[in-house]
């Protein structure tokens, strides 16, 4: 390569081009899918490697879904040998030979050919209505075994040359409720693959076979020098982490840990995570390709903002990830692992975080809000049709980082803000809820120098008759996500169901029987916070108070600032005061 370097013009075009692609994917895909998971809040991932697997372009997605995905796409080449061509389609949501973080995360890959040679292959993953299983949405934390949380596809070919094997899908689509909706969404998917599958070619044809595989190269290369610098500025050492979810959901209330030795070795960055606790009955186990991209994602959240567009495979070869076979981090066939995208998937990500806040203080990162979701399934009495509900409308916000407050209102860490909320009116038309109070709260955070964004309270009336609530992958009701460098970690979490005039505290990781009429009450986390909290500007507490985000009460006692309940101005000199006393 050294004599052979592309001008800066091209390469930047051919750079551009193909992160473009992919961003052209994801928006084809929310145009046209039916899901209000996929078209509504964007639970889905695209991507292009090569056919050897390395990862060429993955702008924006959820890590569990496509990070790991190389590893789907070497068990592909290797499986179809001699056996691809133009115009197929391979499905799996296998998660031990499709390297799915989850049964409901369908996969499509499609071969990019180029002048009859194998080059590349691109991968639109979306999270379904519906994946068959004991429950639907494929959440069921007592499942005896992978097959019971739905329908396990190896990677298969769904279109073969250019011609769909209807059976095949047929087949599929029998073992879900919503097979019409899914089959729309399937449809989107694939059309995503044969957008990616025009574009590259396009780029073949105008800059030759040569100069893009030269430009990729070449990208790999700078981001692997640009990364391993940053992993440079690093001081040399081990730093220890760890974080628990509630609990597996089978053995209640016995929380599940991770445990990560992180060790710096010059620019070269291990992720030891051979201390976390053995896979559990409960459904939270990640198998080792989930693991790994989340553990990737946390790292590239604290090198230099410059290279958020730019990682690639050249990051990966900087990092290496350790998670041994049969622990929560990497388990084995037949574990069930419908919770694992968030519990322990957001565990990962806070252990890499927390280590590397302690390892590099000015790139602190703190723990986000943890996330509140469920899964109800019921009858709409308007139409007497079954239907689905889920949404990440109730999680809080994100944590802080050095010199930064957490973003507010984003959804849960191991999504990295790339689901969307929804709106109001859209919640009301699709399903029988009427949505009573959605608002940020006052001292639901993590306070510090930065503090956390804040904590949701969302509350909705059910009207969907007798139903099923799956508390899925809630989490946060006993177990904390951390504040980082002396910041305070993440309150913790409530959901309530209010039935007439009795109130119940419902946890995470629980199946739970609704009523009409039930009224849904979510009290989420907001982030953690960054530094101690009396450290930080009394004019920024002042405006925390303006705006109901802080207390004046909390402004005292946690941030040590004194405010006038009446003109709402800071006490100069009682803040002074109160502050230097000990």
């Amino acid at each position: 390569m050294a004599d052979k370097k592309v001008d800066l013009t091209t390469l930047n075009t051919v750079w551009h081009s193909l992160q473009n692609t992919c961003m052209e994917m994801r928006h084809l895909i929310d145009r046209t899918a039916q899901n209000y998971l996929i078209g509504q809040l964007h639970d889905v991932s695209v991507g292009i490697w090569t056919a050897t697997g390395d990862t060429v372009a993955v702008p924006v997605g959820l890590p569990v879904q496509f990070l790991g995905a190389q590893f789907a796409v070497k068990e592909i080449v290797k499986k179809f040998q001699g056996n691809l061509e133009p115009g197929d389609v391979i499905l799996t949501n296998d998660p031990y030979k499709g390297a799915t973080g989850h049964l409901p995360d369908w996969g499509f890959f499609r071969p990019i050919f180029y002048k009859g040679e194998l080059l590349f292959m691109t991968l639109a993953r979306a999270h379904q209505q519906d994946t068959g299983g004991a429950f639907p949405g494929g959440y069921f934390p007592n499942a005896y075994d992978i097959h019971a949380e739905g329908v396990m596809i190896p990677p298969i070919k769904v279109w073969s040359a250019g011609r769909e094997r209807t059976d095949v899908m047929e087949l599929i689509w029998n073992q879900v409720r919503f097979p019409h909706g899914v089959q729309i969404d399937n449809a989107a998917m694939i059309a995503a693959t044969k957008l990616a599958d025009q574009r590259v070619v396009a780029l073949l044809d105008k800059y030759g076979k040569d100069v893009v595989m030269e430009c990729i190269s070449d990208m790999f290369e700078r981001t692997e020098r640009a990364v391993r610098a940053e992993i440079g500025m690093i001081p040399d050492g081990t730093y220890a982490a760890e974080s628990a979810t509630d609990d597996d959901g089978t053995e209640l209330d016995v929380p599940v840990w991770v445990r990560l030795d992180l060790t710096v070795k010059g620019d070269q960055l291990i992720l030891d995570f051979s201390r976390s606790d053995a896979q559990r009955k409960g459904f939270v186990n990640s198998i080792y390709a989930g693991t790994y991209g989340n553990a990737i994602a946390a790292v590239c959240m604290t090198l230099d903002p410059a290279l958020a567009d730019y990682h690639n495979e050249g990051t990966q070869r900087a990092i290496t990830v350790i998670a041994p076979e049969g622990s929560v981090v990497a388990c084995k066939y037949p574990a069930t692992v419908g919770a694992a995208p968030v519990n322990v998937g957001n565990q990962i990500m806070e252990v890499v975080l927390d280590a590397l806040s302690k390892a590099r203080p000015e790139r602190a990162v703190a723990a986000w809000s943890k996330h509140r979701g469920d899964y109800v399934f019921a009858v709409d009495p308007r139409t007497g049709e079954r239907y689905v509900r889920t949404s990440f409308d109730y999680d809080g916000s994100g944590g802080a980082v050095w010199g930064y407050d957490g973003y507010q209102g984003l959804s849960g860490l191991t999504t990295l803000g790339a689901v969307n909320r929804s709106n109001v009116e859209e919640v009301e038309t699709r399903i029988p809820w009427r949505i009573i109070k959605w608002e940020f709260l006052t001292d639901q955070m993590g306070a510090g120098r930065w503090r956390g964004g804040p904590g949701v309270y969302w509350e909705a009336e059910h009207y969907g008759r007798e139903a099923a609530m799956a508390t899925g992958s809630s989490d946060g009701d006993e177990m904390l996500g951390f504040g980082a460098l002396g910041g305070e970690p993440t309150p913790a979490c409530r959901t309530y169901i209010k039935r007439g005039e009795e109130t119940m505290r419902i946890r995470p990781h629980r199946m739970v029987p609704m009523k009409d009429n039930d009224v849904v009450i979510k009290f989420s986390s907001g982030g953690g916070g960054v530094g101690p909290a009396s450290g930080r500007d009394p004019e920024m507490v002042r405006m925390d108070v303006k705006k109901e985000l802080v207390s004046i009460k909390a402004a005292r006692e946690t941030y040590k600032v004194v405010i006038d309940p009446e003109t709402l101005e800071v006490d100069r000199k009682a803040t002074e005061e109160l502050r230097a006393a000990k």
